[in-house]
C-alpha cells in the first residue's frame, strides 16, 4: 500500500454526519455508525498525486482526518492508504515519487509481541507477573501480558467501574468522599473521569498507539477514533469499554483482584543486586493483610497514589522529584470558543465543539499553559483525600454541555517544593502524619545539604494547596472560585455573570490569590489578556476560575533503565503516569504495552537460560 498525506477538500465536499453524537446508554445502533468518507473525491485527489488514472486505485482507506482552520474557507485534511489494482505498480510509483514527503509506503502498524509464554509456564505461582493498578497503563499492561499467555494478576485498590461510578457521584451530589473509590482510584483510573482524549505528542515509531486504539474499538469504542485527529470517547462510553477489556483479560487467563491495596513491599539481595521479593497486600473488603511472593511487578500507579509512593521510598526503591504544574480550571461558554476557533463554520456538525491549546512565558520566568482541555464538558471534584479539594475536567462523548473548560496551570520546579524549607517539620506532618512527617522532614534536611530534593516534597506542596482550597471553599468540598475579570483586577468576586460554573458539589466565590503561590498568580494574571488576543473572548470578565488543579502529573519519577526496570530494584517495573512516564490515556496505554513487552522479554530470556530469578 501507499500512504498519501495532505489531501485537502473543502468542508462542503465532506459528507455531514447523519447521526447524533449520543452518549451511552442512550445511543442506538444508528448512532454507532460512523459517517461516510468522501471516497470518490479522495480517490481523484490520490490519483492526481500519484499521476495515475483513478481506475488504477482498487481501494482507498482513510487513516486520519483533521481540519485546517487557518483560513476563512476551512479545509478537511486527509491521510489515506491506497491499494492499486496492479500491486506491482506500487513499487514503481514509490520509486518514481521518491523524495516526496507526502507519498510514502504504508508502514507496518501491527503489534509484534516478543513471544508467548511456554507451555509449562508457570512452574510456580510467584512467576505470574503482577500489575498494580488498573488505570489505562495497568489495563494495557495486563491485556498485553494476557495476550502473550502470561496470566497476569492485577491488584486494584478501588472498585469495579460501575460501583466506582456510584461512589464518585456520592461526592459530586452528596458531598460524601470515599477515599478508596473516587475519581482517582478504581477500575479505569483517573482517565475514566476525563474527556477520554486519545491523542498525544509522544513519539510512536512502532504505532503502539494504533494498538491501543484498536483494542478500544474492539471493546466497543466508536470506530471513528481510528481516524479522527483528536479522538475521544467520553466517560459513559469508557465504562462499557473498560468492562469489556477486563473480561478479555480474564478470558485469557488473567485475574483481577479489586479492593486489594499494596501496603508495603519486601526487597531481597540476590547476587549483589536488590530484587523485589514480596508485596504486603490488604484486602479492603475484609481487612485481611498478607504477604504475596512475587518475582516481577509492574507498578502502574496513577499520579495520586501517594501512600504507595511512600511505601516504595521507605522500601528503598530509587525515585526522584520532578516538575509538575498547578493552577485552576477556567470555564467559558462553548460558543465563545467555537466562534473563535471555527469562525463562520462554527456549529457545523462535522466540527463539533472546538478545543484549544495555549501557552505563555511570563516575565517572572514561569510558563502558563492550558491543560486537559474539555470541550462541552464540566469541571469535576477529583480529590481522593478527606479535607482537600482538587479539580479536573471531564466531557462525555457528545461534548454537548454549555461550557468549555481547561486547566490554566503554571509550571512548578522541584526547587519550588517545600524542600526549600526542609526544617519545617509541621508542613511535612500535615502531609504525612505525626509519625512519618518528622522522619521525612529530617531526610529532606539531610538531602538539602547535598543540594538534593526529597522525592516526596512535591506531595507536601500538593497537599498543602489542596487543603488550602478546601478551607477557601468552606470545608464542604465546594471549590473556591473567582471571575476572570475580578481575578485580573485583584478584587474578590461576589456574584456570577454569564458563565455558570459546572463544578459539583458547588463553587464558593471569593479571592483565589491565596490558593496558589504568588508567582503562579502573577504569571496567570499576565497570561490571561495575552490568551484573550489569541482566542477572542478568552479573558472575558464573566469567565470562571475554579481552584485548585494540582494533579497534572506525578510530582516524582520512579526512575527506570533501558530494560524498563527500576534503577536499583530488579523485577520492579515502574510504568505510566504515576511513575512519571506518561501523561494521558493514550501515552499511558502505550507505556503499558512497552513495559509488558520488556517484562515478557526478560521472563522468556530467564526461562530459556534457566537463570535464577
Amino acid at each position: 500500500m501507499i500512504r498519501l498525506s495532505e489531501l485537502k477538500l473543502p468542508l462542503a465536499e465532506v459528507p455531514t454526519e447523519h447521526r447524533r453524537a449520543a452518549d451511552a446508554p442512550t445511543e442506538t445502533d444508528l448512532d454507532r455508525e460512523p459517517p461516510p468518507h468522501p471516497v470518490e473525491a479522495l480517490t481523484r485527489l490520490a490519483a492526481a498525486a500519484l499521476a495515475v488514472p483513478a481506475s488504477d486505485i482498487a481501494h482507498l482507506h482513510v487513516f486520519k482526518r483533521s481540519f485546517d482552520a487557518r483560513k476563512a474557507d476551512l479545509l478537511a485534511v486527509y491521510i489515506v492508504d491506497v491499494t492499486l489494482a496492479d500491486p506491482a505498480q506500487e513499487a514503481v510509483l514509490l520509486v518514481q515519487h521518491a523524495g516526496k514527503p507526502h507519498i510514502q509506503p504504508t508502514p507496518d502498524m501491527a503489534w509484534h509481541p516478543p513471544g508467548h509464554a511456554p507451555a509449562d509456564w508457570p512452574a510456580d505461582e510467584s512467576e505470574r507477573p503482577v500489575v498494580v493498578g488498573l488505570g489505562p497503563c495497568g489495563l494495557f499492561t495486563a491485556l498485553a501480558l494476557a495476550q502473550m499467555g502470561f496470566r497476569p494478576i492485577v491488584l486494584e485498590r478501588g472498585k469495579p467501574v460501575r460501583e466506582r461510578t456510584k461512589d464518585t457521584w456520592g461526592l459530586w451530589r452528596k458531598h460524601v468522599l470515599n477515599p478508596e473509590s473516587n475519581v482517582q482510584y478504581g477500575e479505569g483510573g483517573a482517565g475514566l473521569f476525563s474527556d477520554g482524549k486519545l491523542y498525544s505528542q509522544i513519539k510512536d515509531p512502532r504505532f503502539l498507539g494504533r494498538k491501543v486504539m484498536q483494542e478500544f474499538v474492539d471493546a466497543g469504542a466508536p470506530s471513528e477514533i481510528l481516524y479522527t485527529a483528536h479522538p475521544h470517547i467520553g466517560t459513559f462510553k469508557l465504562v462499557r469499554v473498560v468492562e469489556a477489556m477486563r473480561e478479555k483479560i480474564i478470558a485469557l487467563g488473567g485475574e483481577i483482584r479489586f479492593q486489594h491495596q499494596v501496603r508495603g513491599l519486601t526487597l531481597a539481595q540476590d547476587g549483589g543486586e536488590q530484587r523485589i521479593a514480596s508485596l504486603r497486600v490488604r484486602c479492603l473488603a475484609t481487612g485481611d493483610t498478607a504477604d504475596m511472593p512475587v518475582q516481577r511487578v509492574v507498578f502502574a500507579l496513577g499520579h495520586s497514589s501517594r501512600d504507595t509512593f511512600a511505601h516504595l521510598w521507605d522500601a528503598g526503591v530509587f525515585m526522584e522529584a520532578k516538575p509538575f504544574s498547578v493552577g485552576f480550571r477556567i470555564e467559558h461558554p462553548q460558543g465563545v470558543i467555537d466562534r473563535a476557533r471555527w469562525g463562520r463554520h462554527s456549529g457545523h456538525p462535522l466540527l463539533g465543539a472546538a478545543d484549544y491549546k495555549l501557552v505563555h512565558h511570563a516575565k517572572n520566568g514561569r510558563a502558563v499553559y492550558s491543560f486537559c482541555m474539555c470541550p462541552g464538558g464540566m469541571v469535576v471534584a477529583a480529590t481522593s483525600e478527606p479535607g482537600r479539594v482538587v479539580t479536573n475536567g471531564m466531557s462525555q462523548y457528545s461534548r454537548n454541555e454549555r461550557n468549555a473548560n481547561a486547566g490554566l496551570v503554571v509550571g512548578i520546579e522541584p526547587a519550588d517544593f517545600p524542600q526549600a524549607f526542609p526544617h519545617d517539620a509541621p508542613l511535612w506532618s500535615a502531609a504525612f502524619g505525626d509519625i512519618d512527617g518528622p522522619r521525612y522532614a529530617a531526610q529532606a534536611t539531610a538531602l538539602a545539604t547535598d543540594g538534593k530534593t526529597h522525592p516526596l516534597a512535591g506531595i507536601v506542596l500538593q497537599r498543602e494547596l489542596e487543603a488550602r482550597a478546601y478551607q477557601l471553599g468552606g470545608c464542604t468540598y465546594e471549590a473556591p472560585g473567582q471571575l476572570v475579570g475580578d481575578f485580573v483586577a485583584q478584587r474578590p468576586s461576589s456574584a456570577l455573570g454569564e458563565v455558570v460554573p459546572s463544578y459539583q458539589p458547588g463553587v464558593k466565590l471569593g479571592d483565589l490569590a491565596p490558593a496558589l503561590p504568588a508567582y503562579a498568580i502573577e504569571a496567570m494574571r499576565e497570561a490571561l489578556p495575552v490568551f484573550g488576543r489569541k482566542i477572542q473572548g478568552y479573558d472575558m470578565a464573566d469567565a470562571v476560575l475554579t481552584g485548585v488543579e494540582t494533579r497534572t502529573s506525578a510530582p516524582l519519577r520512579i526512575t527506570r533503565g533501558d530494560d524498563f526496570q527500576s534503577l536499583n530494584t530488579r523485577g520492579l517495573y515502574p510504568a505510566g503516569e504515576g511513575a512519571g512516564y506518561a501523561g494521558g490515556i493514550l501515552s499511558a496505554g502505550v507505556d503499558g504495552l512497552k513495559v509488558a513487552e520488556a517484562l515478557a522479554f526478560d521472563l522468556l530470556n530467564t526461562h530459556r537460560t534457566g537463570a535464577a530469578v
